[in-house]
């Protein structure tokens, strides 16, 4: 039997527009106004983190919005705690809603000596008492399995597809899909499949870690609208690179469509300046005064996708529904039109 209380959100630091914007998707979706817990997510003078809950929370179904974007170790902290200071109130279930998943980068040992910090991630979740984790796009499927909890793990192209098909309708049959990796040939893969479009490939070596040594297209692109696909974006220096060779190989245009835009660094300068006429990112990172402020970078909504999935999740209905590009179209309400 499904909880008959409603479910309760709580949010950190990292990213609270998006957690309100789901509060307020949710309130849509069940009738009565569903809004975030009263809560201080605070720093003593040396930056220790401090949280105090407001509301009686004994016996709720708890959900934590909170991505362990930059700062990630702060924003970690936070995630951290507040499960401990939702457990200590007697919740009667945390899940950690994290849109964003920090350390997924550190999934395995590339040489000896390094650690697997995703794992440990997982562990600290875990022991923190949080019993079920969503998030987006993960950087490595395989850390779903690190967790000995439930993982939900949504993924984004259900909604470039539909942005895809509204922003080049009447020109989809000119489209091509692009990996910037050949480690990211599924990803590419699956994007192509909903839009029925070709894929390609650019293959990249590297001389050492960080420096793009050569790179070389694999597939025909002369004349097609390449659209780079790809779970995240740092320091863009790959992601521009890759542009100017789809160009160079006789792309007529290049856009880009990135889950979580980490925008570290040079990154907004080199977009602005890049080749790309557009680079498509989703809210599930704060973006900056300057990722607003950029022209070429557009930014698409998750609340409603997540706001589906927790009341999924409350009320004990299917979350792989949402994998669909079918099931986003209506819970989206006409926000894409092909």
């Amino acid at each position: 039997m499904p909880n008959l209380k409603e479910p309760k959100l709580i949010a950190g630091n990292a990213n609270k527009p998006l957690a309100q914007n789901i509060a307020r998707r949710m309130s849509m979706h069940r009738g009565k106004s569903i809004g975030l817990v009263d809560a201080r997510v605070e720093r003593f003078n040396d930056q220790e983190i401090f949280v105090e809950v407001y509301e009686n929370v004994r016996g709720e179904d708890m959900f934590i919005i909170q991505p362990t974007s930059n700062p990630a170790n702060d924003n970690l902290m936070e995630l951290l705690i507040m499960s401990d200071a939702l457990r200590r109130s007697s919740a009667s279930r945390i899940t950690a809603v994290i849109p964003y998943f920090g350390y997924a980068r550190q999934d395995r040992r590339t040489k000896a000596r390094t650690p697997i910090s995703a794992k440990l991630v997982a562990n600290m979740l875990v022991e923190a008492g949080i019993e079920r984790v969503l998030t987006l796009d993960l950087h490595a499927t395989q850390i779903q399995g690190f967790f000995d909890i439930p993982v939900d793990n949504l993924y984004a192209s259900p909604i470039f597809a539909l942005d895809i098909k509204q922003q080049f309708a009447g020109s989809l049959e000119d489209v091509m899909v692009v990996s910037p990796d050949v480690g990211g040939v599924a990803r590419a893969r699956e994007l192509a499949k909903r839009i029925n479009a070709p894929l390609s490939i650019v293959d990249k070596r590297r001389e050492k870690p960080g420096e793009v040594a050569e790179m070389t297209v694999i597939g025909n692109v002369e004349g097609k609208k390449c659209i780079i696909v790809d779970d995240m974006c740092d320091t863009a220096g790959t992601l521009c690179k890759g542009a100017e060779i789809l160009m160079e190989h006789g792309a007529s245009e290049v856009h880009a469509y990135i889950s979580h835009g980490v925008l570290s660094g040079p990154a907004v300068e080199r977009i602005t300046n890049s080749v790309m006429k557009s680079l498509v990112i989703t809210d599930s990172i704060q973006p900056t005064q300057a990722v607003l402020n950029t022209p070429n970078i557009r930014i698409l909504p998750t609340a409603p996708m997540f706001a589906q999935a927790i009341l999924n999740i409350w009320n004990g209905t299917s979350v792989s529904s949402l994998f669909e590009t079918e099931t986003l179209d209506p819970i989206y309400e006409g926000q894409f039109k092909s």
